[in-house]
């Protein structure tokens, strides 16, 4: 059902094209940023009451499952180093149809993300100054990111050095403040977050905690949709995104652990915030505050990267002719990016006005699963059945291992996110019906060999 005929070239008159400008270092960083270090505290509160209190064990399965699933994702980003991630491969490997339905299913938790990002910006800063309304800023944030988005990838990775850094302190501080306050408080249960609270018991709590977890690290598939922006894309993208899913990994173990030692409850003032509680037990006022402003600066981060990867995967999808490409294909000539998508992008955000967050959570990892499920089967697919390498162990034991693990994962979200997801990926094959006319006319596809790209500097 795929064609195997190019559109129309990718670069025409009035067009933009993306420059090559990132090495090793921005992309490990735009993905730590993407994921962001502190974003432990984003379902923290969630997670603690549905894993009954075992966060950092929840970490430990989502971990392994993506070190799997990042390999995969590293070794397809060597194969085909081009914009569009799980859509490219799967489009490569599958064809037209599964391509289109595998970027769909990586739309929904790259379109629900920024939303994720500005709610908690809203909820966390509302909290600390209750006089702004959340409403109003969610709605300003959206237009200060947009803005830098607009501006350029170069911006972005600037911007995301202050990020880092001042996250970076914090976590220094935060595990400083714990040590000492633990060392005041008499006999620590070491084993507790990984034993639990009591609350929960079995590994059924652990693995619907893992699950939702998995959104922590869609930096990985992030970092794959900027290989038209590296300079070396078949080499610095697979190091960058095996990188940035382990450092970010290990952050997260060690920061859920400290939480749950310091502040070994799961009665919280409130859920959705549970990490405010978990700073006062730790270092009182102070931390709480200094928290807030850490935790805020990295979710504007996330906020950067995550606008500006969805605007690549709907700028890939446009480029194909598979979303109206006048709109969604174009590149802007003055600032080298895709404007009108990110434009489109921000009008989604401002959802984040009404969502639930446990709600967004979950469906944002679900489309993270789904796409890394696919991921995984190329690996299988394009190394061991088309290309024919016949190392069983790296071309069909690993990426199947990886395969299964998400699928474990996916399977164990809630009855209410699998209902959203699945009613997502039914509008997505409605919609494949209309572009294909009931598949009487081959999917849209265009030749996903690199684009020509500007020189750095330029």
């Amino acid at each position: 059902m795929s064609s195997t005929t190019p559109l129309d070239p990718p670069v025409g008159e009035g067009e933009g094209q993306l420059r090559r400008v990132l090495g090793v270092p921005s992309l490990v960083l735009f993905g730590l940023v993407y994921m962001v270090p502190l974003t432990v505290f984003t379902t923290y509160g969630i997670v603690t009451v549905e894993s009954g209190g075992r966060v950092p064990l929840a970490y430990v399965v989502t971990l392994v499952a993506m070190i799997f699933t990042a390999r995969s994702y590293a070794r397809m980003a060597g194969a085909f180093p081009v914009a569009g991630s799980a859509y490219a491969y799967t489009q490569r490997t599958f064809g037209a149809p599964i391509g289109f339905l595998a970027g769909w299913s990586l739309l929904l938790d790259y379109l629900f993300l920024p939303m994720l990002n500005y709610l908690v910006i809203g909820l966390y800063l509302n909290e600390a100054v209750p006089a702004i309304p959340q409403w109003a800023i969610v709605v300003v944030t959206i237009a200060i990111v947009t803005v830098l988005n607009i501006v350029g990838i170069v911006s972005v990775a600037r911007a995301n050095m202050l990020i880092i850094g001042i996250q970076a302190v914090f976590i220094v501080v935060f595990i400083a403040m714990t040590i000492a306050t633990l060392s005041g408080s008499g006999t620590v249960d070491v084993m507790a977050p990984f034993r639990g609270d009591g609350s929960a018991g079995g590994m059924g709590p652990v693995l619907a905690g893992a699950a939702i977890l998995c959104l922590s690290f869609l930096g990985f598939d992030a970092v794959s949709t900027l290989s038209e922006e590296a300079r070396d894309a078949r080499r610095d993208v697979p190091k960058a995104i095996m990188l940035a899913t382990v450092i970010c990994g290990v952050l997260f173990i060690i920061l859920s652990y400290a939480s749950q030692v310091v502040f070994p409850s799961n009665a919280f003032e409130n859920v959705d915030t549970g990490s405010v509680d978990v700073m006062t037990a730790a270092g009182g006022a102070f931390l709480s505050a200094f928290f807030t402003a850490a935790y805020v600066a990295g979710a504007l981060g996330s906020a950067l990267t995550s606008q500006a990867s969805v605007a690549r995967i709907v700028y890939a999808m446009g480029r194909d002719g598979v979303l109206p490409r006048k709109v969604f294909g174009h590149v802007s000539v003055k600032f080298g990016t895709p404007t009108w998508a990110i434009l489109v992008i921000s009008v989604i955000s401002l959802l984040a006005l009404v969502i639930d967050l446990a709600i967004l959570a979950s469906v944002v990892s679900f489309g993270a699963l789904v796409a890394f499920s696919a991921v995984n089967l190329t690996v299988i697919k394009h190394y061991f059945i088309d290309v024919r390498e016949k190392n069983v162990v790296n071309n069909l034991v690993l990426p199947l291992i990886g395969f299964a693990l998400t699928v474990w994962l996916w399977t164990s979200l809630s009855g209410e996110s699998l209902t959203i997801g699945l009613i997502w990926l039914a509008a997505g094959f409605v919609w494949l019906l209309v572009v294909t006319r009931g598949f009487s006319r081959p999917t849209p596809v265009l030749d996903l060999e690199e684009l020509p790209a500007q020189k750095v500097g330029q």
